[in-house]
């Protein structure tokens, strides 16, 4: 029996964005079931705002590309961390980085534990031949194993998730007052074999506005900010918020979703964190490989027909796909994805 009230747990997951999101059931049901708990997150500065409304944790920035950069910034990290007075250590990035600081803590007579990714079962699930399609571990639970390694036993529930964030003045504006349902559609990801095409994608926002049901607010970075502005222009009720908000205030848009239509990336799992209903879209990707976001049902992921494309998942990150397979996300017509969201705003509680 481990004494868990003079624990300080370092948790380490330095990125990416949606990896980084899915962290917070986990750290959500250690702190739930071990209330006497310390947690301190070590990530990316800009994410912070993800934790500040989780009780009993801290968040520490990890500069890397600053003063944190290299083995020696690394070092210089690990003694920074060592001062807060850490009892353990939970990798849940198991990459250079964090192995290199994991090493110092372990030098220092620290029990580190790491994540186990999978990588074998992953690349059984994604090859051409002779493939094992089976459903994965989820990366919520490759994340409680760590724990577990290291004493705590967590179960998920429901409840572990974000509690909804107030309006501020200058989102409220944005959005307006009028009574509609609020959709988050968010229609672009990191690799173009999990991106629904933006013909297919216009459809649907075209159906969505012409309904004059809903207020559908798009999601994008710089890049996107072109494409998101001529959807905004030219349907009626479509709003761009890509360029005009703090991270810190997209999560009080999405906190305040009634549903988010994502692709396989972090939109879908910053929504997820927070409760909100998602429907994802996948094509070389797969819920399988265990990037399915927390609490959804599984029929909200629309998927490419496997029977046309019979190789899929062929890639974990969504780079990766033979000859041929380059266009699979077409077999998703809009107007399925449209029936979708109706039917899950249908069995919303008014």
């Amino acid at each position: 029996m481990i004494e868990t009230s003079s624990k300080h747990i370092l948790v380490i997951r330095l990125s990416a964005m949606g990896d980084v999101a899915m962290m917070v059931p986990v750290i959500k049901a250690m702190i739930r079931t071990y209330p006497t708990i310390k947690i301190t997150v070590v990530s990316r500065g800009f994410l912070k705002p993800i934790f500040k409304d989780i009780p009993n944790v801290s968040f520490f920035t990890a500069d890397v590309k600053g003063k944190h950069k290299g083995i020696y910034g690394l070092y210089k990290l690990y003694k920074e961390l060592k001062a807060l007075q850490i009892d353990v250590v939970a990798d849940l990035h198991n990459v250079l980085r964090s192995k290199i600081l994991g090493f110092y803590f372990k030098l220092g007579g620290y029990k580190v534990c790491k994540i186990d990714k999978g990588r074998a079962e992953k690349k059984a699930l994604t090859r051409t031949k002779d493939k094992i399609f089976k459903q994965l571990k989820t990366t919520h639970e490759r994340y409680a194993d760590v724990f577990s390694k290291l004493g705590y036993s967590v179960t998920f529930t429901k409840e572990d998730v974000l509690p909804q964030l107030q309006l501020t003045k200058k989102v409220a504006l944005f959005i307006g007052e009028d009574q509609k349902k609020w959709i988050g559609i968010a229609p672009f990801a990191a690799f173009a074999g999990k991106t629904y095409p933006l013909s297919q994608m216009e459809a649907v926002i075209s159906k969505l506005s012409s309904t004059k049901k809903y207020k559908i607010i798009l999601f994008g970075g710089p890049a996107e900010k072109k494409q998101l502005a001529s959807w905004q222009n030219n349907y009626e009720n479509v709003i761009n918020c890509a360029g005009l908000f703090s991270f810190e205030e997209e999560l009080i848009l999405i906190a305040n979703l009634d549903i988010m239509l994502s692709m396989d990336s972090g939109n879908a799992h910053l929504a997820a964190m927070y409760g909100k209903k998602v429907v994802t879209i996948w094509g070389i990707t797969h819920p399988y490989a265990g990037f399915y976001p927390f609490g959804q049902k599984p029929e909200n992921a629309l998927l490419a027909d496997k029977a046309q494309y019979p190789l899929l998942p062929t890639s974990i990150y969504g780079n990766k796909y033979p000859k041929g397979y380059e266009n699979v996300m077409q077999t998703i017509s809009p107007q399925v994805v449209f029936d979708k969201i109706v039917e899950v705003l249908a069995r919303l509680k008014q």
